[in-house]
């Protein structure tokens, strides 16, 4: 229940006040004077103060309650306070909302009003509360994490990503293939170097091949090896990726754009272990951990018939999503300031969070080195960065979704009828449900 801390030195304002606050799951505590009541703040508890402005017998210059709310909000800057006011210091109240006070409410007041703006003030000092219990959980996590595994000095701050991240290590002990997927440029063989590097097989070779690089008549041969002969030019015989990688592990990226004829080898070599180098007889036996990366809808292409449906299952085994940079906003400013040279300056911050990033990692590097390498100043600033203004800016945060009346009421069912479970299941703390509920009129289960 949250508790409201009223000053105010007459008794009958603290009474009624209570009265109405306690009829909607709000408790009140009382302090007389801006001592008693700065003495109750700095013992914790209160959620939202009540400050009238006058405390002296005949005293209405308002200056008694312009010293209160300097002293709560130096002490305590985020804590919100209504002002409770006079006509006959209006303005001295207005000054004060724009100094950071929260409202202000004449007297005497509109229940109301006052209730309603009570309980906005308090549903969002509880959701920046939450906020920072989240941020606090975030930094905790990212430390563990970087603290068990080798992230292979990746820079990341969004949550997208350490989710992406935490899944890599948790799987990389095991041996079943890994396909990473997402746009060009996310940063997909990053991903695939920490798989590797917390993988059983951390010790053995790192082998690359982008599949999307090669003509489709060489990939076998990069993949498998060749015999001399086996092809114009092939001379002399030669190792193929599946063999330089034996006791380590073969990273494919592009693998969408393998050819059908090496989609089935390929799926042989991860059924059995065993391939033929083109232009031999001789099976060869490999133990090799395959990770691969496409930037390509493989179930519209299994659909078009351009790739095998049950190479992708093999490959599937396990999936990790890396989202565009767009989508891990959080990441944007820690990656700028690994790749800059200098520092950025705010116009510069501020730029790189509106853009887009169509070409995710890959650009945001391109656009910060060349910035680096031209900047005139000792700051990288807006101009510098040399970013479209017709770009499209990056896509807000979804505003946080408002159950309504018949969402709240199935929640509560599924649950039974327990408030911490429904309101979990809402993304809401209990007082916040119980508001919700208070609003639509909901009656709490017995």
């Amino acid at each position: 229940m949250p508790t409201l801390l009223i000053i105010d030195d007459n008794p009958a304002v603290a009474t009624a006040l209570n009265v109405l606050f306690s009829l909607h799951d709000i408790e009140t505590v009382h302090a007389a004077d801006p001592d008693t009541g700065l003495a109750m703040l700095d013992r914790g508890g209160i959620d939202l103060v009540i400050q009238d402005m006058n405390f002296s017998a005949d005293t209405t210059s308002g200056e008694e309650g312009q010293a209160l709310f300097a002293q709560i909000r130096a002490r305590h800057p985020d804590l919100p306070v209504v002002l409770l006011t006079a006509w006959t210091h209006l303005e001295v109240a207005v000054e004060l909302v724009k100094a950071g006070a929260a409202d202000y409410m004449g007297k005497p007041w509109d229940d109301r009003r006052l209730l309603a703006t009570v309980n906005t003030l308090l549903e969002l000092s509880e959701a920046r509360a939450e906020l920072d219990r989240r941020r606090a959980r975030d930094r905790l996590q990212r430390v563990q994490l970087e603290a068990k595994y080798d992230l292979r000095g990746v820079v990341f701050a969004d949550t997208a990503s350490e989710r992406v991240l935490a899944l890599a290590c948790q799987v990389a002990r095991s041996d079943l293939p890994v396909l990473i997927t997402g746009p060009n440029g996310s940063g997909k063989e990053k991903i695939a170097e920490i798989v590797q590097a917390n993988s059983s097989v951390r010790h053995g070779a790192f082998v690359t091949l982008n599949c999307g690089a090669l003509p489709s008549e060489l990939i076998e041969a990069e993949l498998f090896g060749a015999d001399a002969g086996a092809y114009t030019g092939a001379n002399k015989a030669r190792e193929g990726k599946f063999e330089a990688a034996d006791g380590g592990t073969l990273f494919l990226d592009e693998v969408g754009n393998l050819p059908l004829a090496g989609q089935m080898k390929l799926l042989r070599v991860l059924e059995t272990g065993k391939f033929e180098r083109l232009g031999s007889n001789r099976e060869r036996s490999v133990r090799v951990r395959v990770i691969s990366a496409t930037n390509a809808d493989l179930p519209a292409m299994i659909r078009e018939g351009t790739f095998r449906e049950d190479l992708y299952y093999r490959l599937n085994a396990i999936e990790l999503n890396l989202p565009p940079l767009a989508e891990r906003p959080g990441d944007i400013l820690p990656l700028a300031a690994h790749f800059a040279d200098k520092p950025i300056g705010e116009s510069a911050r501020t730029a790189l969070l509106r853009h887009a990033w169509p070409g995710n990692v890959r650009e945001l590097r391109n656009v910060i080195q060349r910035a680096s390498l031209l900047s005139p100043g000792a700051l990288i600033e807006a101009p510098d960065l040399q970013l479209p203004a017709h770009a499209p800016a990056l896509r807000t945060q979804a505003p946080v979704h408002e159950p309504d009346k018949a969402q709240i009421e199935v929640a509560l069912s599924r649950a039974g009828g327990v408030i911490a479970q429904a309101a979990a299941d809402l993304g809401l703390s209990r007082q916040a449900l119980y508001r919700r509920m208070e609003r639509h009129g909901i009656k709490s289960p017995q």
